[in-house]
This record gives structure tokens, sequence and C-alpha cells, in this order.
């Protein structure tokens, strides 16, 4: 039986079906009603070792949710829409979505907390900051495999760029960063957080032209959250200064 299992790759029911026959015999089932548990098993124990492993590959840099989220500090924020969009519709349509404001009022943990939504959903996901994003471009472009990892990212349900907008980037970068939100426009989704206004989005992008047509491009099929507040992290530290 243990062979047959192997063979087939169901380790669930190699672990289990033992315990559920015996519940089975117990409880006066039916072949059928057995075999049905023992399936039932096996298949939650199968989408849940996906939904760890999509976590694992996006790569986030912590583990965040919606339900950790404190919404009261930003009554201003649409909650409903951010439940809404847990839900994975936008994906499904290609649209994206742009968490703006200024640093420390959550963007990246609700960035997280979607990604991790999308991830249990069996989407591909992928987590960077928009540095990092930059440094595998050009470290790619680099070693001539460029067009591997455009292709890579291209494949991803759901692209997550951080902290646009925090850190200066150099033209080539730019570039790079530009045809990748480009290749993606109506095809697939991205989400940006960033503590820009799309008026001053040049700053970042150098060139009017380009930087008119990357917004054209993000903000046609968009979920557009504001999340300007006090921060968050600087009120957790005042607190906990208190305390001591």
């Amino acid at each position: 039986m243990e062979t047959y299992l192997k063979k087939l790759r169901l380790p669930s029911v190699a672990q289990h079906y033992r315990k559920l026959a015996t519940q089975a015999a117990q409880g006066n089932l039916t072949h059928e009603q057995f075999l049905l548990g023992l399936l039932e098993q096996e298949v939650q124990s199968q989408e849940e070792n996906t939904r760890k492993a999509r976590i694992k590959q996006a790569r986030f840099p912590m583990p965040k949710t919606l339900e950790q989220f404190n919404f009261s500090v930003l009554p201003a924020l649409n909650k409903p829409l951010i439940l809404k969009l847990a839900q994975g519709e936008y994906l499904a349509k290609a649209s994206n979505i742009v968490l703006a404001g200024n640093s420390g009022t959550g963007k990246t943990h609700l960035a997280v907390a979607l990604g991790m939504e999308a991830c249990a959903q069996g989407k591909r996901v992928a987590f960077y900051t928009a540095a990092e994003l930059v440094n595998t471009l050009l470290e790619a472009q680099s070693q001539y495999r460029l067009s591997r990892v455009e292709h890579k990212l291209n494949q991803l349900d759901l692209l997550i760029v951080d902290e646009l907008g925090y850190l200066a980037l150099d033209d080539k970068g730019i570039t790079l960063l530009f045809n990748v939100f480009a290749n993606r426009y109506e095809r697939k989704s991205t989400l940006v957080t960033t503590n820009l206004p799309f008026e001053q989005w040049e700053t970042v992008f150098k060139d009017s032209a380009m930087t008119v047509a990357l917004v054209d491009r993000l903000t046609h099929h968009c979920h557009l959250l504001e999340m300007n507040g006090d921060s968050y992290r600087f009120k957790q530290s005042l607190k906990e200064k208190e305390a001591q």
C-alpha cells in the first residue's frame, strides 16, 4: 500500500489511511464515505503545501496578514475595497494596485498581506523593493540573461514593487524598470508602494515622457489607495518608550 501511494505521490493518504479506516469502521461509514474523507485530507494537504511553497517563492520580507493590520490608524483608508481586493478579482482582470502615502503608514504591510492572499489562491507572486528589482535586472543584463529574468517576471500573476521613490535610480536601471512595468500592462497585475504622488514620479524616472507613459499604463486599470497619516511605527515607538 505504502509503495503504491508513494508512487502516486499521495503522502497524506499514506499518513492517515489507517487512522481514517479505524474511524470509518467505528462510525459505520460506507466505502465511498471513507474514500471521500481520505481524498479530502489529501487535497487539503496538497493545497496547504502549495500555499506554503508560493509564499516561500514570493520572498516576502516578513509574513503579514490583513487581520494584523490596524485599520483604525487610517480611518480614511478604504477598508471595504482592500477586503474586496483580497478576494483576488483584480488579478483575473490584470488590474494594478498603487498604495501611496508617507512613511510608516503600513503600505508594505498591506502589500505583503495582499500578496499572501494571492498565494493562498494559487497565484504566482514575487516581492521586491524597487532597488532590489533594479539591481536584479542590471545584474542579469551584465550576465546576458536579462531576457530570461524578464520572462520570469512576465509570468508572475502579481509583481509587488515596494518603496518606489525612496532611492534614486540610475538611467539604465530606470529604463529596465520601465520595461518591466510596460510589459505587464494589461497582461498581469502589478502592486506598487510609493511615498511620492504621481506628479513627483519624474524625480525617479527623470524623463518626463517616460514618466507620463508609465503612469498612464499603471493607472489605466488601477486601484489607488492613499495612505497618508501619522507614522504607525513612530506611534508604536513612542508607546514602547512610555511603557519603559
